[in-house]
């Protein structure tokens, strides 16, 4: 018995045979339900080299978590060759934004307090080259990088393409254009101000989108505006 996964290929969690052990990776091609679209995607790489790879940043408590995972559940429907990579370790992942309404605060922290992580030499590293595994394979990864300005994170910049800006704090915005754009070289996609209140207000539209936008927290989140998946879409439709 093994898990599939994308960044690694299969992953043996039990077995009977002396052939493999537990921890054993078997490199494996993508399931069959996603060989046509292997395949585009394999001639798009041709073409391209690797598929983008949206990087979601900004200062803490701002909605970066919510909003990657939102994001990602707007684009599976119709886009089910995406993935999304949680490059951080505040343990907050996808599992806790899927939990039961019922489950309480303290559950959850509780829950994420098992799963805390913490930085290593080894862990930026790692996750770049995931990422670069990923896009071999898929139309587009979402990476959630967490919330500081660090220079350790520099081999995740080189392993993206694009970047996205939530924030609630206006004059934390600069430091992640620099961050990504001026030191990374990446191109921005947008920047939402995020706000505790549902509100939806357009600043400008080019040469990327900014608006004003609410509420990304866990519980209530609203739908994904279409405003802001266009141009999400964009950077991997447009070549297919």
């Amino acid at each position: 018995m093994a898990c599939y996964d994308p960044r690694l290929g299969a992953v043996v969690s039990a077995t009977n045979s002396r052939q493999v052990c537990i921890g054993q990776v078997i490199p494996v091609n993508p399931p069959n339900g996603r060989q046509n679209h292997r395949l585009a995607q394999e001639k798009k790489n041709v073409e391209t080299g690797l598929c983008p790879a949206l990087m979601i940043v900004g200062p803490p408590d701002s909605g970066k978590n919510v909003l990657s995972h939102a994001l990602f559940q707007a684009l599976l429907s119709d886009h089910p060759d995406i993935y999304l990579q949680r490059a951080h370790w505040d343990r907050e992942g996808n599992y806790v934004l899927e939990l039961s309404s019922q489950t309480t605060d303290e559950e959850i922290e509780g829950f994420k307090l098992r799963n805390k992580g913490a930085l290593t030499e080894r862990f930026f590293p790692y996750h770049a080259q995931a990422i670069l595994q990923l896009r071999r394979q898929k139309s587009l990864v979402i990476v959630d990088v967490g919330g500081m300005v660090q220079p350790e994170k520099l081999p995740i910049l080189e392993a993206c393409t694009h970047y996205l800006i939530i924030s609630s704090k206006p004059e934390a915005v600069g430091a992640w254009h620099e961050f990504c754009r001026d030191r990374g070289n990446l191109i921005p996609v947008a920047v939402i101000h995020s706000s505790l209140a549902e509100v939806k207000e357009v600043h400008q539209v080019q040469p990327y989108l900014e608006i004003t936008n609410g509420t990304w927290v866990r519980g209530r989140v609203q739908k994904v505006p279409e405003i802001l998946l266009k141009p999400v879409k964009t950077i991997f439709t447009s070549n297919q």
